[in-house]
């Protein structure tokens, strides 16, 4: 059964209850139960939902920042794949973190985990 307690202690890094309001993340959390299907994800069912909520906060939580400086919140930007400070330029191939066609769950670390599992459990067990 979904908690803010047990969320929070799960994901530490939404313990600000000011940035990660409880509101926020019981909305997402209610809406994350009703997509990860029990029957498929079994034991894991939390996880799923916990990944879910994580991810959508998560991208909550950047639209709220752009607003915040005056930015549109809610505008799509993938990875940045390379950065150039004077004359000092990184590049990161962001396809190597990427799932294969993950698009919108690619956006943050727990989308990607929470497609990981979903197709995991979504194929039911396979062994090699």
């Amino acid at each position: 059964m979904f908690t803010l307690a047990a969320f929070r202690a799960a994901f530490p890094e939404f313990a600000d209850t000011a940035r990660y309001p409880d509101a926020q993340i019981t909305f997402w959390s209610t809406f994350a139960t009703a997509q990860v299907n029990p029957d498929r994800w079994c034991q894991q069912t939390l996880m799923g939902i916990m990944l879910y909520t994580a991810h959508e906060i998560t991208l909550a939580a950047q639209n709220q920042k752009s607003g915040v400086i005056g930015g549109v919140p809610g505008g799509t930007a993938g990875p940045a794949s390379s950065k150039t400070v004077g004359s000092a330029t990184v590049t990161y191939d962001t396809q190597q973190a990427a799932e294969a066609n993950g698009g919108y769950w690619n956006l943050t670390n727990y989308g990607k985990q929470f497609l990981r599992l979903a197709r995991i459990f979504g194929s039911g067990v396979v062994q090699l």
